[in-house]
């Protein structure tokens, strides 16, 4: 009787996670175009983590682990958790490659309490590292 009563728990609980990941799953197929910038740079304004005077560090901050998002013509940031079709992983060697680009890519959107997310189906058109340099912005100090 206990075996029943917990296989039936069991099963209440698997379709109740089930049903609740399908509500807050639902992505909308987007197209987003904007510079691929490093994300904890940017939000912490460490450093501009734009264009070429940021590439370098954009760069080590993807191998390190440091997610890479895109920064939209629209202003808003969007994590990106995959990128043509990798399944497994947020560390894309492709990610390094397209550091400091302006980029447009297709893909599912989701949006949860304020933050997009990008899975990333296809960078459709990548323009190269955009023209800023240290000369454009100068150098910046820690934290500013």
């Amino acid at each position: 009787m206990k075996v029943i009563r917990a296989a039936a728990l069991g099963a209440a609980a698997l379709v109740f996670c089930a049903t609740g990941a399908a509500r807050g799953a639902t992505p909308e197929r987007v197209t987003v175009t904007g510079e691929i910038i490093d994300t904890w740079c940017y939000v912490t304004e460490i450093m501009y983590a734009e264009g070429t005077a940021h590439h370098q560090c954009a760069v080590w901050c993807a191998v390190g682990g440091i997610p890479v998002s895109v920064l939209g013509e629209d202003g808003n940031v969007y994590v990106v958790l995959r990128v043509e079709g990798d399944a497994t992983s947020v560390n894309n060697p492709k990610l390094l490659t397209i550091q400091s680009h302006s980029v447009t890519v297709d893909g599912d959107l989701y949006q949860r309490d304020g933050v997009n997310y990008l899975i990333v189906s296809q960078v459709a058109d990548d323009n190269g590292v955009v023209n800023l340099t240290h000369e454009d912005y100068g150098i910046q100090p820690f934290g500013n």
